[in-house]
């Protein structure tokens, strides 16, 4: 089994997050791509985050009809503030010891990842899939290396999609009663519309 971990604050969903995870997919031929909703996000501290129930129903639609997608509440029901490497050290338990772990992020998280909780732990549990994110720079693997030692042989830099979308945009779209169909699947933006999120 070829599992890979798409986790996010996902406030809303967007389709950016869909095109990264179909790319991982392809590309590496994994088994499942798991989205996992962000509890108490650490990074977010400053900013409102939307209830995780709502976070984790826009999920949950957005990857409806999808076979090879799924979604996991681990992060949201542990409590407390989350971090990723929790989460992987639980899911690496419950694999088999030939099953292979992998996590998916953009330029950018690669980027601040010595700034995360246990780096180091991180790049030892799973190999990182890496997108290209619009604005950002390529990460400097040389740079990178210094402060995350191995970090390069566990680095796969995907070159497609380039993802354009950020969910702080379409929340300032819709507080402006702008359209975001086209940007997060139909049914989140039903979703978002009937909660009045974000308004």
């Amino acid at each position: 089994m070829k599992l890979a971990v798409l986790g996010g604050t996902f406030d809303p969903i967007h389709n950016g997050h869909i095109l990264m995870a179909e790319a991982a997919l392809s590309h590496l031929n994994l088994t499942e791509v798991l989205f996992i909703p962000a509890g108490n996000p650490r990074f977010k501290g400053n900013e409102s985050v939307s209830d995780a129930a709502h976070r984790l129903k826009m999920v949950e639609l957005a990857i409806a009809g999808k076979p090879s997608f799924g979604v996991s509440a681990t992060e949201i029901e542990r409590g407390g503030v989350t971090y990723t490497v929790d989460t992987l050290r639980e899911l690496k338990s419950s694999l088999e010891s030939q099953d292979e772990l992998f996590f998916i992020m953009g330029w950018g998280s690669l980027a601040e990842l010595p700034l995360w909780y246990q780096p180091v732990e991180i790049i030892s549990l799973c190999n990182l899939i890496v997108v290209p994110r619009a604005g950002f720079p390529k990460p400097d693997l040389t740079q990178l290396e210094t402060d995350v030692p191995g970090l390069s042989n566990r680095v796969i830099m995907l070159d497609e999609p380039q993802i354009e979308i950020s969910s702080s945009e379409l929340r300032e779209k819709v507080k402006n009663v702008e359209d975001i169909r086209g940007l997060v699947p139909d049914a989140v933006a039903d979703y978002i519309a009937e909660k009045g999120l974000y308004r």
